[in-house]
This record gives C-alpha cells, structure tokens and sequence, in this order.
C-alpha cells in the first residue's frame, strides 16, 4: 500500500435513530446529503440484544438493497448508546460477559463480515469501587483485554473488516489516555493474533482528569477538583491544608485515574496515533464536552476541530517511526460525522445541520477516496 491512507467522509446514521429506522429510509437520506458512505449504529434497530439473531438476514438483505439502490455503502457497523450504558465486557459476571460477547458482539461481527464492512464498538465500563485502587484496576484491564481477545479472534475467523474499541476520556472508560491505547492494542493484536484498531473521537478530550496543583487542591471544599480516589476526597474534605502531602501521596499512587496533557488533546492524538484509527468520529467540540455538535458556522465559530489541522496532524501520524508489536497502520479511513439530535430536535433542522456538516467537510475531502497526501 501506499505510505498514505485512502480517506473517506461518512456519516454515522444514530444521528437519524428513531426518524429514518429502515435501510430504505436512512440510505435515502444520507445520498441526499452527498454521501456515499454510511456507519451503521445498533442504535438505529440493529441492536442483536433488542432485535435477535433472526432479525439480522432480513436486515443484512434491506441494507445490501438500499446500497444499491442509492448508490451508498455501509462501511462500519458500530455499538450504540444501549451497550454502552452498561458495564458490558467488564462486568464482575461471566455470564453476564458472555452474554455480551456472544449475542450482542459475536453477531455483530459476523454482520459487519456479511456486509464486508469493519465494526467499531464501545460496551463497557468500570464501577467506582474498581477505580479505588491500581490493582483492581489492573484486574479489570485484563478481564476486557481477554474479551477483546475473544471478539478479535472471532473477527479473524469470520473475514470481518478491521475492529476497534473507541477510546474514552474517563478513567472508568478504559482506555481513555495514550499509554493505555497503545498498551491496549499491543495486547490484543498479540493475544488475539489479528491486528486491533482504536475509533478516536475528536470530541473525547479535556483537562477534567489532570494531577490538581497544590492551589486547586487546597481551594477543593470551595472548587471542585478531581482528586482521584474515596480516600484523597475524604483527606481534601478533613482539612486540605493539613492533609496537603496525605492527598499527594495518594495521588502518586494511582496514577491510572490521571491523565497527562498530552492526553487532553485530540491533534496530539491524531499526530501519534491516527495510523491505527480507521474510524475517525467527527464532532464540533469546544474542548471541554463531547456534545457531538453539527459542523454549522455558527458551531464552528466556537468550536476548535478544523479540518485542515485534523489532516495535517493525522498526516504527521503516518511519518513517524514504525513502532513495535502495533497493529498495520490503515490503508482507508474513514472520517465519520458522529452528530446527535436531540428528541425535541425537529427533523428538517437535523438534516439542514447535516448538510452544512457535510459542506463543511467536502472542503477538505472533496473526493471520496483520496490519499491523505493528496488533501494536505
């Protein structure tokens, strides 16, 4: 392959749940849009859990229809927002992990394999009491770094198109900082056997969860302040002045509830590991919350992902030093609008906001297809 990526511009269709919910429907209208290419959500009445395996044939047959029919395609499936309110693939149950791993992501994967498309997914989480010390985090990082392994290896053998977890930016949604990205992908392409990948998410970053100053820590009973566990919060609620090394010390020793700046900042992200994201999710942000905001002016006027900068910084990505035991870098990606309505939202506003998004962006991909060295 070239030493450039393909880029494509897609739209995720949970953008339409409950308004456009047959294949027919939300294909129609994103060609409308002037796309071609389309992430499917579970959301949008194709969750395995909600709908059951039969369901999925007769689906897998309306979607092949409408890309046909419209001239669209479904590039990657994706979980919804009913997985991820859940503890999913970290919950203290087996059985409730092989639930999950095998009536919600197995058959998943094997439509994505259908469909000859490539599956992004978040579905788990990590309860308090996990966050209270670095080995029972550590415990649950093996847990879903096993069930990742699980579903990865089942992508293999299914001929499913790549699969990766999206990263977060909580320390009870692992991972959620660099390190633990790339330690996470390391695992699972070696335990797995099969390349994983990771969806970045331009709106998934902020300062929230950096180590606090002795300032903000002394000024915690009248400012909140992230100070990581029970225990430092209890120090801090005591007496934060006398407490003021007690707090750092405990700080010290958990640092997987901290993040580093580096972290905090989606063209770093993309800068250092934009390779290994096929799914790259598209949303206005402030940098401060992930309100997945349409790309409008008016949004765009506050907002701080520019496009040109997004390309330049995942160009940079694709010069740096070949690292060990990562998966292949991407041959395609695919730039994914990842907007949300609202259900106040009226439709026909919803849509007005997709186009300017898409107008927005067909500035910088003007062409479906294109090498990233050809757009910078």
């Amino acid at each position: 392959m070239s030493v450039y990526p393909r880029i494509y511009l897609a739209i995720d269709n949970c953008v339409f749940y409950k308004r456009f919910s047959t294949p027919d429907d939300w294909a129609r209208v994103i060609a409308d849009l002037g796309l071609r290419y389309i992430e499917a959500s579970a959301d949008n009445e194709l969750d395995p859990l909600y709908m059951g395996r039969d369901y999925l044939p007769g689906w897998i047959k309306a979607v092949k229809s409408a890309e046909s029919k419209y001239g669209v395609k479904v590039a990657n499936l994706y979980s919804g927002h009913g997985s991820y309110t859940t503890l999913g693939i970290a919950h203290p149950d087996g059985g409730v992990r092989a639930n999950i791993r095998e009536n919600f992501f197995f058959p998943l994967v094997e439509t994505a394999a259908a469909l000859g498309c490539g599956l992004g997914f978040f579905a788990h989480a990590f309860d308090h009491k996990t966050l209270q010390s670095t080995d029972s985090y550590a415990r649950y990082v093996r847990v879903v770094t096993e069930e990742l392994c699980r579903i990865n290896r089942h992508a293999a053998e299914t001929d499913c198109g790549k699969v990766g977890v999206e990263r977060m930016y909580t320390p009870h949604q692992y991972p959620w900082r660099n390190a633990d990205t790339v330690s996470l992908l390391r695992d699972v392409t070696a335990g797995s056997g099969h390349d994983f990948y990771f969806t970045e998410d331009l709106g998934h970053h902020h300062n929230k969860f950096q180590i606090p100053g002795d300032e903000a820590i002394l000024d915690s009973r009248r400012t909140p302040v992230w100070l990581g566990t029970d225990r430092a919060f209890a120090l801090a609620d005591e007496d934060p002045g006398a407490n003021l090394q007690r707090i750092r010390e405990d700080i010290s020793q958990n640092p997987h509830l901290f993040s580093q700046p580096e972290d905090n900042d989606c063209y770093e992200v993309l800068r250092t590991l934009g390779r290994y994201s096929p799914i790259i999710h598209l949303q206005q942000s402030n940098g401060t919350e992930s309100r997945h905001l349409p790309f409008t002016p008016e949004q765009n006027s506050r907002g701080r992902i520019e496009g040109h900068a997004v390309l330049a910084a995942l160009k940079q990505s694709y010069e740096n030093a070949p690292e060990p035991g990562m998966p292949d870098p991407c041959d395609e990606i695919y730039l994914t609008l990842e907007i949300f309505s609202q259900t106040t939202s009226i439709i026909r506003d919803v849509i007005r906001d997709c186009k300017e998004s898409v107008r927005y962006w067909r500035q910088f991909v003007p062409e479906d297809g294109m090498r990233l060295d050809q757009l910078v």
